[in-house]
């Protein structure tokens, strides 16, 4: 069952693709816990080799670089947020409750699923609310952007614009919206836990309150009409 949902990321991110063999999915796993106990600037393929009791070269065959390895977690990440808005809100008619579950799925996708037993939802999104920006928050941003590699984040956005779009049409920033909401959920859950002074959210509840409080967000904002 765990191997049954595959995400098709954008090709030139990768070597081999790593969902496709048991050792590229093992690197996967392993690379997820190494960005998180090392971050992105002592992360090195020689201390990714080791911990997989592997060898650098077997590493290379899959990403040309680190920095590619991060962006195709991040694509996974953005696909899988992606994957369970649109379960959520298959049959969903009223587009406010399709907007709420989307929601309560940006900010749950960190939970641990049965589905993909060799990415732990978990510790990706800690990978994915420290490292994600150094993704594209680069100088080679526009380049990058050519071969596709953000994609996927464009089409999560998407769907929440789309969402946002049909509760008023006439709401001028449903892109914006979107892609801030995504954004102000990882950064207000960081402050809740490094920089609580920049955040009104506790530790305890955290969740349940930034929930709420995105909802708030969001519909607040929606409600808005020029004139």
């Amino acid at each position: 069952m765990s191997l049954k949902l595959r995400f098709e990321l954008p090709q030139k991110l990768y070597l081999k693709d790593p969902q496709e063999s048991a050792y590229g999915r093992k690197l996967l796993t392993h690379a997820i816990e190494l960005f998180d106990n090392l971050g992105f600037e002592s992360f090195t393929f020689k201390k990714l080799a080791i911990k997989m009791e592997s060898t650098e070269v077997s590493i290379y065959r899959y990403f040309e670089n680190k920095h590619l390895l991060l962006l195709y977690l991040n694509c996974w990440y953005w696909e899988w947020v992606r994957y369970l808005i649109d379960m959520q809100v298959l049959n969903v008619a009223d587009s406010k409750e399709q907007l709420r579950k989307a929601i309560h799925c940006m900010i749950h996708a960190s939970s641990k699923s049965t589905l993909t037993e060799y990415i732990n939802e978990n510790i990706l999104f800690q990978v994915i609310m420290k490292e994600s920006s150094k993704t594209y928050h680069i100088s080679d941003v526009d380049e990058e952007n050519k071969f596709g590699f953000f994609i996927p984040y464009k089409e999560l956005v998407g769907v929440v614009a789309d969402i946002i779009e049909k509760i008023n049409m006439d709401y001028p920033y449903s892109k914006s919206l979107a892609s801030t909401l995504f954004q102000m959920i990882n950064n207000q859950i960081y402050y809740s836990m490094h920089l609580p002074r920049l955040t009104s959210l506790k530790k305890k509840n955290t969740l349940k309150d930034l929930e709420k409080m995105v909802n708030h967000f969001a519909f607040g904002a929606i409600s808005y009409s020029e004139g």
